[in-house]
């Protein structure tokens, strides 16, 4: 049987594919938010945040003057300063006698372990955020969880659409086995749970990732988390390769022949940068966020977009 040999077109384009399928906590996330690298001091850009302003108010008929203030947007700084990447070396032996598919047994391998590099940046990237609110993890009924963890997002003012909830793997077991959420979704208002998959819950697109501690749970708005991701060039010398980037995901392939060693090498990676977006402001004796006057004269900023599920228990 023939040997598949793919052209590098053909192997981004299955890397591609395979990206989006693979992994889960990049395509939550805030994606590619402040452009391209190219160019920028000390590989990092800014990712303008929209300036936060409340209305005053005059009575009519007083004749006082109107009191004007300043718009001051914020900033945040990602720096693309890592390579998640994946190399191989194939040996003619291997190409001629071993291989039937070069994508399926080679492809494919090193494609998903670029994957599960990104997926895990942005894993760490929660894990070790510092959060403003952190949610008792309710084992018994969880739901009650992610009713606290809404009211969390709500009294900070974050938008409704573009929330989600990412589970551990013993987390996403409590909801699944939960007669709250059970009764919850035979009672035909809602898909919470079908076929043992979670899908809309408490106002929630629920997801599981691997990527996370099995014990860890977070509920936020997608611009709470910055990726950036973008592929390398492909360089003069190699024999071919490609760089190409799809609805948001980037990559690299390269493929050459190593005669001294005689064996063919194949690189699959991509350049990354990961962030938190925080907010000026504090939380108020309510619960409720306040957004500084004027974010540039008070320089504390929290993180107010997303929820830790701490889970006392389990720990």
């Amino acid at each position: 049987m023939a040997n598949e040999f793919l052209k590098a077109e053909q192997i981004i384009r299955q890397a591609l594919g395979l990206l989006t399928r693979e992994i889960v906590l990049p395509g939550l996330v805030w994606r590619d938010a402040g452009g391209s690298f190219k160019g920028a001091k000390d590989d990092t850009i800014s990712i303008r945040v929209p300036a936060y302003t409340e209305a005053r108010t005059r009575t009519l008929r007083e004749g006082r003057p109107i009191t004007v203030d300043n718009i001051n947007e914020t900033k945040i700084d990602v720096t693309l300063d890592t390579d998640v990447y994946k190399a191989v070396a194939i040996t003619d032996e291997e190409l001629t006698l071993d291989i039937v598919s070069f994508g399926e047994q080679v492809t494919k391998p090193v494609v998903q372990s670029v994957a599960r590099g990104v997926e895990d940046a942005v894993a760490t990237e929660m894990s070790g955020a510092t959060y403003e609110v952190e949610v008792e993890w309710d084992e018994a009924d969880p739901y009650n969880s992610l009713i606290d963890a809404r009211k969390a997002l709500n009294n900070a003012n974050v938008p409704m659409q573009g929330r989600g909830l990412v589970l551990g793997s013993n987390l996403e077991a409590q909801v699944l086995k939960s007669d709250h959420l059970a009764r919850f979704d035979g009672s035909g208002s809602d898909s919470a749970l079908r076929d043992a998959q979670i899908g809309r819950i408490a106002g929630f697109t629920v997801t599981t990732s691997n990527a996370i501690d099995p014990d860890e749970g977070f509920a936020f708005h997608k611009s709470a988390y910055v990726l950036s991701m973008q592929a390398p060039i492909v360089p003069e010398g190699v024999t071919w390769g490609t760089s190409e980037s799809f609805a948001g995901l980037s990559m690299r392939a390269l493929r050459d022949y190593d005669f001294l060693n005689v064996q063919d090498r194949l690189l699959a990676d991509v350049f990354i940068g990961t962030a938190v977006v925080l907010d000026h402001g504090e939380i108020d004796a309510d619960g409720k966020f306040v957004p500084f006057a004027d974010p540039l004269s008070d320089t504390e900023e929290i993180l107010v977009r997303a929820v830790k599920f701490v889970n006392e228990v389990s720990s």
